[in-house]
């Protein structure tokens, strides 16, 4: 009963196991790329997030008193950091400061990832967003005053610095 299952020549099978890994084959290299693709965005996040922090260490380090000039050279610091894979980059640096209380830089970096297996189900039909956000913030205490000040400015110095790269 067995052997009619089994192909009368030697070579007469051989063609079915090239029919399963061309079937196999596709899902196998999806269920892989996945993964990659998720972990190329985790670590644009995390060189996101350690350009901001630098930045920020930039900032808290600049001479006092802290102006928009120095905002604008803690942004640039922060722009030529931020991974290439970001797009639509915008860099806000804030001061918050005046009066008796703990002054500090705060460092925002906001940009759009654009995953590529997202763009592969939208050519299968699917409705997949284009691009996934990506914000990251640090902020630190201000180096050049008293230590003694311990509640944090409710209040910004002067408008937040911005740049933004396409």
């Amino acid at each position: 009963m067995l052997s009619r299952y089994r192909c009368a020549r030697p070579l007469g099978c051989t063609g079915q196991s090239i029919v399963e890994i061309g079937l196999v084959t596709p899902f196998l290299l999806i269920a892989l790329y996945i993964p990659a693709d998720f972990g190329i965005a985790y670590y644009t996040a995390h060189l996101t997030q350690n350009a901001v922090r630098e930045a920020a260490r930039v900032g808290v380090s600049t001479k006092d008193p802290f102006d928009s000039a120095a905002a604008t050279a803690v942004a640039n610091e922060a722009m030529t950091r931020i991974p290439g894979r970001l797009n639509s980059v915008t860099v806000t640096v804030t001061f918050f400061g005046g009066g008796n209380c703990m002054q500090n830089v705060s460092v925002t970096a906001q940009g759009s990832y654009s995953y590529f297996f997202y763009q592969i189900l939208r050519l299968l039909g699917a409705t997949v967003p284009n691009t996934v956000s990506i914000t990251r913030t640090s902020r630190m205490r201000y180096d050049f005053q008293p230590f003694t000040y311990s509640n944090a400015c409710p209040t910004q110095s002067f408008p937040p610095v911005q740049i933004t790269r396409a």
